[in-house]
């Protein structure tokens, strides 16, 4: 607790608290009460807590004051838990037979499913689902820098400040004086920061190859752009995937269907539709409408496995009808 906050419960009449380390509880200069639950306590009571807990009860009352002010507790409280889960881990790796085996390596795929997983809940609109993915994805992160610091090489605090200096550097609208007054200037301003910071490295340096087709021909293709080397419009975009449908048509094969998804994500960049997030929804519509043909079917007392194709299509196209 800060020096601050000591001082400000000095002399009240009563100060409702958790559970306190004795340390703590020594240290402040007045009754203490204990906290039965935000709903019971009294108007203009005053309370004192650990940074995680006092910054809960900051968002409940939104209107109450907090010392140290709410942008300060609001950092300590996440700096608290997180380190926590920092602790989680380290004594997980110490004590967990299965936690002691893994490497970066055997890490890798559970941290990829956990970000598709994140992705699910964003695109379900599930909030209580994403706080927990997100907490997954989180862990995964903790994890990796815990076996860095291991070998010496890194550290989780190294990591956050290295990501902190890199979205200052590369947010001078924000943090400097350049101007930026819509999101497609942040992107150009964005990408000429990182081309200053790679040059001499070629337009495709660290283009990680393991990643997703999709999320890789994305990634590629906004390199590209970042020197100028892109559709000027939607329509050319368009008009291109076209061509290599046709090109596709004349002469069916993987190249060519590879041509004709390259081009369709160069549509999705241009009509401002992320690719990845595209095919998820059509991906999620088509089971959802499978789903209804084959309820619709059983319900007309037919089994839409055992249909012929052309009557499991009929069924789609009615069910394809619905909102």
């Amino acid at each position: 607790m800060p020096q601050s906050a000591v001082a400000a419960l000095a002399g009240a009449s009563a100060v409702h608290t958790p559970p306190l380390p004795a340390e703590l509880a020594a240290v402040i200069d007045a009754p203490l009460q204990p906290l039965r639950g935000p709903d019971a306590l009294p108007d203009g009571a005053m309370v004192a807590a650990p940074d995680p807990a006092a910054h809960q009860l900051a968002v409940r009352f939104p209107d109450a004051a907090t010392v140290p002010a709410r942008a300060s507790l609001r950092a300590r409280a996440i700096g608290a838990e997180v380190a926590a889960l920092a602790e989680v881990a380290l004594r997980l790796r110490a004590e967990c037979p299965w936690d002691r085996e893994q490497t970066p390596e055997t890490i890798v795929p559970h941290t990829i499913e956990e970000a598709f997983e994140v992705a699910e809940a964003v695109a379900t609109g599930d909030a209580a689902h994403l706080t927990d993915e997100l907490g997954d994805l989180l862990f995964q992160s903790v994890f990796l820098a815990g076996l860095a610091e291991e070998d010496g090489e890194s550290d989780l605090a190294a990591v956050a400040r290295g990501q902190a200096d890199k979205l200052i550097s590369r947010h001078p609208h924000v943090y400097g004086d350049a101007e930026a007054r819509v999101a497609g200037e942040v992107v150009d301003l964005w990408e000429r920061r990182k081309r200053e910071e790679r040059a001499g490295q070629g337009i495709f340096h660290d283009l990680p190859a393991g990643l997703p087709a999709l999320a890789f021909a994305t990634k590629a293709q906004k390199r590209a752009a970042s020197v100028g080397f892109e559709f000027p419009d939607a329509a050319s975009a368009l008009r291109s995937l076209v061509e290599e449908v046709g090109e596709l048509g004349a002469e069916p094969g993987a190249r060519e269907l590879g041509d004709v998804l390259f081009a369709a994500v160069a549509v999705g960049r241009a009509v401002g539709a992320d690719p990845e997030l595209a095919l998820r929804g059509a991906a999620g519509r088509f089971r959802e409408r499978v789903t209804e043909a084959e309820r619709r079917a059983a319900a007309a007392g037919k089994e839409f496995a055992s249909l012929p194709p052309e009557e499991q299509l009929a069924w789609y196209r009615a069910a394809r009808d619905i909102p």
